[in-house]
């Protein structure tokens, strides 16, 4: 299992938003009741593909956020099931009052799936970069928050919402990213998955953490050193039950997310543990602050989310635990 993970993660990267707009083809050959809504960024959502099939189900509602997450809900009040689109920063603040009120309080059916989220959209800088998105999101009552790893789980959760009937946002990026999963996988809303089993701390991550912790654990196995590393593909439910028992394992933790390590996935397993089962744990992820323009790998460089990072951050966690 571990050597075929490594195999996948070293193989062609595939953009998240690509298997999104592949999939929501596939979704619309099978359910005409699927809906697709885009706030005039279809290209780069990739939702231009499921207009491309079905011109009568997509909508382009111009740059108008608000309209694009209003008129979902009012489709989803008719049975429809409402894919909407657009970037991340677009799709968590600029449109966050109508998703409160149109959206989660009435508890509908619609199906937010944002794109460009984190500093991984690079040159477009601070103004696009959604590194607060998942803590705006997860805070309202109702929504199911999901940040897949990969393509292929990218797709799985699709298929897994569309089934799903409630409010939904899904956090998805901008660049290519290892593939860790294979099509045996299968993506279950609310639970986490144990990657690789370990004793000496436990290594949560999210998106693209969750290869970047993959590749931890194999640095600090040739140390000497065990980490469980466990994939939390949805925030919102949390699985408690698999986080708590892994950390009663370790006795410690790191949280690793592209997002801010205010609020995010690791601001939500850390409200559980404190509850749960307390233990020292570590946060990788974007400090309390605007991050700039650059090209992605150097900007997950400059903020502390590489590989190197959770290894270090894992180190310290171990040399703090009780």
């Amino acid at each position: 299992m571990r050597a075929k993970i490594e195999e996948r993660i070293m193989a062609e990267k595939i953009a998240t938003r690509d298997a999104y707009g592949e999939t929501l083809v596939e979704l619309g050959k099978i359910n005409p009741n699927i809906v697709v809504l885009d706030a005039d960024l279809t290209k780069s959502t990739k939702t231009n593909l499921f207009d491309k099939a079905f011109p009568d189900r997509h909508f382009n509602m111009g740059i108008a956020e608000a309209d694009m997450i209003s008129t979902a809900g009012g489709l989803a009040t008719c049975g429809k099931i409402p894919f909407c689109s657009t970037f991340a920063v677009f799709a968590s603040g600029r449109v966050w009052e109508q998703i409160r009120m149109s959206v989660c309080y009435p508890n509908l059916n619609v199906k937010i799936v944002a794109t460009h989220g984190g500093i991984t959209v690079g040159e477009d800088g601070a103004s696009h970069q959604a590194n607060e998105d998942i803590a705006i999101m997860r805070a309202l009552p109702n929504l199911t928050v999901i940040v897949p790893a990969d393509g292929i789980e990218t797709k799985k959760a699709v298929y897994a919402i569309a089934e799903y009937d409630g409010p939904v946002y899904m956090r998805l990026g901008r660049s290519g990213v290892p593939v860790i999963f294979d099509d045996s996988y299968e993506f279950k809303i609310g639970k986490a998955i144990v990657m690789r089993e370990g004793k000496d701390v436990t290594l949560f991550a999210c998106g693209i953490m969750t290869a970047a912790s993959l590749e931890a654990a194999e640095t600090l196995a040739a140390e000497g050193i065990s980490a469980e590393v466990v994939h939390v593909g949805t925030i919102k439910p949390l699985d408690v039950e698999t986080i708590v028992k892994s950390v009663k394992k370790t006795n410690c933790a790191v949280a690793s997310e592209e997002h801010s390590i205010v609020g995010g996935l690791g601001g939500a397993i850390a409200e559980t543990l404190i509850g749960e089962y307390p233990v020292y744990m570590e946060r990788v992820g974007v400090a309390d602050m605007f991050t700039e323009s650059g090209k992605p790998a150097d900007l997950l460089k400059k903020y502390g989310m590489t590989t190197a990072d959770v290894v270090n951050a894992a180190k310290k966690a171990i040399q703090h635990k009780s």
